[in-house]
């Protein structure tokens, strides 16, 4: 039992279990009965991608100091009660069934599935 931190529309790995879109939109062009088929995911939780205008200035971060910004804010976003206690429950499913989390990116070191990753550590999940 673990969660994986994946790249959505890449194939499944063996024992992914239930894949968890968090992104702030559906993937374009693909109907939404086919999100699962095509390894997209199984449930969409746009809850905790980072908001409009944070996924906007990940995608012109062009250094480091960039990044560290965008980090910095979407770390933010995700401290609210509402939010904390989301990302609570996806540690607490960790230590109890498999499931993925993911995002679009291709590079996760620039995506914020990388901090998601961290925030998800830091709260105990079983990280693969």
């Amino acid at each position: 039992m673990a969660i994986r931190v994946v790249r959505l529309g890449a194939p499944r790995k063996p024992g992914e279990g239930l894949r968890i879109g968090t992104v702030r939109r559906p993937p374009r062009g693909v109907p939404k009965a086919e999100f699962a088929a095509r390894d997209f995911y199984d449930v969409w939780l746009p809850e905790a991608a980072p908001s409009e205008e944070l996924v906007k200035q990940a995608q012109a971060a062009t250094s480091d100091k960039d990044w560290a910004a965008f980090k910095k804010k979407y770390r933010a976003e995700m401290g609210p009660p509402e939010k904390a206690r989301l990302l609570d429950l996806l540690a607490a499913l960790s230590h109890r069934t498999d499931l993925a989390v993911g995002c679009y990116c291709e590079d996760e070191a620039h995506c914020h599935r990388s901090v998601l990753r961290e925030l998800l550590a830091e709260r105990g999940a079983l990280i693969r």
